[in-house]
């Protein structure tokens, strides 16, 4: 219903356009457009549109009419949308570029700011976000422990949604939390469209990616729209499910430990060997690294998604609409995935090593010997997520008079993110190994670094079959791990909004409350000794584990031959292991190592005023408000006792103490702030038009930062005493929120229908960047076993023997210490065992089950080297976005082409000092796409081509304080279809056609984080409109 007053295109028409809008905003285009509207709330023209070529048609005539760039089409044919995913085709936009997870688009970066600083909403009401995976383990890049405000696109099916839209500056009347850009996602409402209609579309999907699923997965959607003769009911009903089975193969590297070369036997060398020969090695002080593995990695997973709507609407009269709506989303995420691991040693074993030129040289050749075998790992994971969206609201728009329109809405929305596997968990781990590598050699100088090792089954004392094959026989159980998080969080929002029409433009205010709680739950995840480090039992699962040729299983890279796999059933191995080893937990902890509470209670209000003139004889509009608002927070966790047990040399692991209750703590914050903008508008001639657009907006730190508990206790990877670092992260709860300065300059050129060309130039000053601050101190009392008494009385043996002093010897030595009238140890070596530093010795040690060390009351309190988010940083990001829409005549073709250059004034130095954090911006990165277009009698085809640059996506990760940047990835997708007549239409597509991968490194391309080897997926389909 059109509650405002009806304007023809004069000045006072763009006006009211200019006001209900949006500021710069980009077309996102339906695939085919229904009745479409010019505002926000109202047409100013209604012009109905249909296919493709319409839709972009009236997309370049509402950006021309509008002030800024603003898209408001819907889709004509009901559940058809131009992508499957919602945020690949967000990614069409210029300034927008997505992120993938198992290569589908996940969350969206604009301009420059990524997922956490954009605001989400559904209907113009915010939406809450909630995404946790695999408990937060850090397995591989997936993985995700909650506590972000990033709204995941993909669990939204696109058959429901009717169109989207992106404010990419700020206006009085939106809600804050988007510096990169709002981003309204739009649905059906039944008296929009008094025809009302109904369709069903059905798809059959393939992923060339699958292994183990079902290699065709259905796709099932439909929506009903229906009014009442006297047009003053509707009701409209919309459902979809969707299955996908896919895979990935992939290959991580734990962490890369980055140090200064100095000389060969100083024991705080990352390798400390002085008779190994180097190859090209660094100078004396130059920075090196020294991964501490290679993992290859494969992964079988299955996604449920199912998405269902409900809209009433009742108009008694034509000056009163009431709609009530209900939405639900839920997507089930089932995945096994599994690794083969070969650690990087340290100390003697290291026999080559030979560097590349890089500025931190890395290596591109390791050998290694072993006096005895070691293992190789096969751990198997087991991983299930549900996230569920529920959202209920009603409005109520009532016109006073013809110059004064009242509107209320009011929703309540939750989002609940949670491991839903077996055991209460997320996550659910099994260790494996087979202690058979008697050498290896690593190779690193192409993408997929490789390896060959020399495997022998038949070592004394190791437990093996000694058949001279790898099989089962050789394989056994290490640790396990059993994980879950979850986070939920709640948004209720109420907003009282008045329009009154002016002569010449008009007025609007509003109040609006919202308030936000999320909570976040993590697991402590603690290891669960099964044949332990050592992997004490080869052979004890039988046939449950079976012969998986993984580095077989990489299509686009090479590896070398003789590796080995494995395949498993973790929740079949830890049912057996229950047998196997008496006394282990059947499900995952209750102690919680996080549990965090973030409340927010915002208040509202906001003027705006739109006006028209002319300069000289060149029409302009003018939008200009102000909107304030006011924030109290309230931060509290339950914090629980954490202590560390050294296992091994290089393994200082904490855990949750379950036997203490956890400790409750709590903060308060509070800030208001005021903020401008303006909008403006000159018609330059009747096909040229200029804009310039200010704005402030805001965007509030990530949940995860305002805590008030510490975590991520790592041990430092070695001894205290020997220089190893331990470190920890402490949360925040008074930072502040983001605060941008935001200028738009732009220029389009209208030369013929649907057909134009523009340029924009945009820049942001932002304050109160969040960065990092590293403070020395101790944390909740932790004690530390690697640096007190015993330690050092170990450290004095180990010389007075003759040995070199490193974390292998000293653990050594202090368990020998500690546990010389252990039976086990007596059993061994006899009635008065002496230390003789052996390999079978040091191997004993270092796996015998029970063999582990924690801090007494003797030891002194560990002080970790803390990193604790600050608002102490400023920066400014600016760039240009340039696109072209052309359609050729009346040939049925069409290009579209936009490039987007985003730059900032802080990077990352790859060359700084690895013991200090850096602030940097992430995600700024260049985007173009260039999409294809046809359509004619009844023909429609679309090719679309994706590129962004490579962007840092993670600074400060691991130990070393490394960065992580994600490489230039492009993507082809297609997509025809042809209407049989005018009710039925088939259709076939195909996703990243020609099976692009991608890949993440740390301070070089040789430093490889994660690469997956992905593939195509198609669908054919058919969609029936009755």
């Amino acid at each position: 219903m059109n509650n405002n007053k009806i304007f023809t295109k004069t000045a006072v028409a763009r006006a009211v356009t200019l006001l209900l809008s949006g500021t710069v905003v980009l077309p996102l285009y339906a695939q085919e457009a229904q009745e479409t509207k010019a505002t926000e709330t109202a047409p100013v023209e209604v012009i109905a549109v249909f296919g493709v070529r319409s839709s972009l048609q009236q997309a370049a005539e509402i950006k021309r009419n509008s002030m800024g760039v603003v898209d408001a089409i819907s889709a004509e044919d009901i559940g058809k949308f131009p992508d499957t995913n919602l945020a690949e085709s967000l990614q069409r936009i210029s300034g927008v570029s997505i992120s993938r997870t198992n290569g589908e688009g996940s969350e969206v970066t604009v301009r420059g700011f990524g997922a956490d600083n954009n605001m989400v909403t559904l209907n113009g009401r915010t939406m809450p976000a909630a995404n946790t995976y695999a408990a937060g383990s850090g397995a591989d890049g997936t993985s995700r422990g909650g506590s972000s405000r990033a709204f995941d696109f993909s669990n939204l099916a696109s058959e429901s949604i009717s169109g989207v839209e992106v404010y990419k500056t700020g206006k009085a009347n939106i809600a804050t939390g988007g510096i990169g850009a709002t981003l309204n996602i739009k649905t059906n409402r039944p008296l929009e469209n008094p025809a009302g209609a109904a369709s069903i579309g059905v798809k059959a999907a393939h992923d060339t990616t699958n292994r183990t699923g079902d290699d065709i997965t259905p796709e099932l959607s439909g929506i009903f729209s229906h009014v009442t003769a006297d047009d003053k009911f509707g009701v409209s009903v919309s459902a979809s499910h969707q299955q996908r089975d896919s895979g990935y193969t992939g290959a991580t590297v734990n962490d890369w430990q980055v140090g200064y070369w100095d000389d060969l036997s100083s024991p705080g060398r990352l390798w400390n060997n002085p008779n190994t020969e180097v190859t090209n090695a660094p100078a004396q002080g130059q920075l090196y690294t020294r991964p501490n593995d290679i993992r290859y990695a494969f992964s079988n997973s299955e996604r449920e998604r199912d998405n269902a709507q409900l809209t009433l609407q009742f108009r008694p009269t034509e000056k009163f609409t009431a709609t009530g709506d209900y939405t639900f989303a839920e997507n089930n995420i089932v995945e096994h995935r599994g690794e083969i691991t070969n650690w990087v040693q340290t100390g003697n074993n290291i026999k080559e090593v030979e560097f590349d030129n890089n500025i931190v040289k890395t290596p591109t050749y390791i050998k290694e010997e072993y006096a005895s075998t070691v293992d190789e790992g096969y751990e198997q994971q087991w991983r299930e997520q549900t996230n569920t969206l529920k959202s209920v609201g009603v409005n109520f728009e009532y016109l006073v008079s013809d110059d004064l329109t009242l509107e209320f809405d009011a929703h309540d929305s939750k989002m609940h993110s949670r491991g839903t596997g077996p055991r209460n968990s997320g996550e659910l781990a099994v260790g494996l190994g087979a202690p058979i590598v008697e050498s290896r050699e690593w190779f690193w100088g192409a993408d997929l670094p490789t390896y060959l090792n020399v495997y022998n089954d038949a070592a004394p004392g190791k437990g093996a079959n000694a058949n001279g094959l790898v099989d089962a026989g050789d394989v056994g159980s290490s640790i396990a791990r059993i994980r879950n998080a979850s986070q939920e969080s709640d948004i209720q929002q109420f907003k009282l909004d008045a329009k009154y029409a002016l002569d010449d433009g008009h007025f609007d205010f509003g109040v609006e409350i919202r308030n936000m709680e999320s909570r976040t739950l993590q697991t402590a995840g603690n290891n669960i000794a099964l044949g332990n480090w050592n992997v004490g039992n080869p052979g004890e699962f039988g046939n449950l584990i079976q012969p998986f040729d993984l580095p077989g299983e990489f299509d686009d890279y090479k590896t070398l031959p003789g590796g080995y796999g494995f395949i498993a059933d973790p929740r079949a191995l830890y049912t057996a292991a229950l047998g196997l080893y008496p006394g282990i937990p059947t499900a995952s902890e209750t102690t919680y190592s996080a549990d965090n509470l973030v409340k927010e209670d915002t208040m509202a209000a906001y003027f705006q005023v739109a006006l028209a003139g002319e300069i000289g004889k060149m029409p302009f509009d003018v939008l200009t408000g102000l909107r304030y608002e006011e924030t109290e927070s309230e931060s509290s966790s339950l914090v629980s006792r954490t202590f560390f047990r050294w296992e091994d040399n290089n393994d200082i692991v904490a855990y949750a103490d379950s036997t203490t209750p956890a400790q409750p703590f709590g903060a308060k914050n509070s800030y208001d702030y005021l903020l401008p903008s303006l909008d403006f508008t000159l018609h330059l001639s009747d096909d040229v038009i200029s804009r310039f657009s200010f704005s402030k907006t805001i965007a509030r730190a990530g949940l995860g930062s305002l805590g008030v508990s510490a975590s991520n206790f790592g041990g430092g990877g070695g001894s205290t005493l020997l220089g190893a670092q331990p470190t920890a992260n402490a949360s925040n709860p008074g930072l502040l929120p983001l605060e941008s300065s935001n200028y738009d300059l732009s220029l389009e050129w209208y030369y013929d229908n649907g057909s134009y060309m523009s340029a924009g130039l945009f820049q942001k000053d932002v304050v109160n960047f969040i960065g990092s601050r590293q403070v020395d101190q101790p944390l909740l009392g932790i004690l530390d076993v690697t640096g007190g008494p015993r330690a050092i009385a170990a450290a004095q043996a180990v010389r007075d023997a003759g040995f070199p002093l490193d974390d292998t010897y000293l653990y050594a030595m202090m368990v020998f210490t500690e546990y010389r009238n252990h039976p086990d140890m007596i059993a061994k070596f006899g009635a008065n065992p002496q230390f003789t530093g052996t390999p079978e010795q040091i191997d004993f040690l270092a796996n015998n089950a029970g063999f582990d060390l924690i801090a007494n009351p003797d030891d002194p309190e560990m002080v970790f080297r803390t990193s604790t988010p600050d608002n102490n940083r400023a920066a400014k990001i600016h760039g240009a976005e340039l696109a072209i829409q052309h359609f050729f005549g009346e040939t049925g073709f069409g290009v579209q082409a936009n490039y987007t250059l985003v730059r900032g004034d802080i990077g990352f130095n790859v060359a700084a000092d690895p013991g200090q954090s850096q602030f940097a911006l992430l995600g700024l990165s260049d985007t173009a796409n260039l999409i294809g277009i046809y359509e004619k009698d009844g023909w429609t085809a679309r090719v679309a081509w994706n590129w962004r640059d490579k962007y840092l996506a993670e600074v400060n990760k691991g130990g070393s304080n490394n960065p992580r940047f994600e490489e230039a990835y492009w993507q082809l997708d297609t997509n025809v279809s042809y209407d049989v007549n005018e009710q039925l239409t088939v259709s076939i597509e195909a996703l990243n056609l020609t099976g692009e991968n991608s890949r993440s490194h740390a301070r070089n391309e040789a430093m490889l984080w994660y690469l997956t080897d992905l593939g195509a997926r198609y669908q054919v389909g058919m969609r029936y409109q009755f």
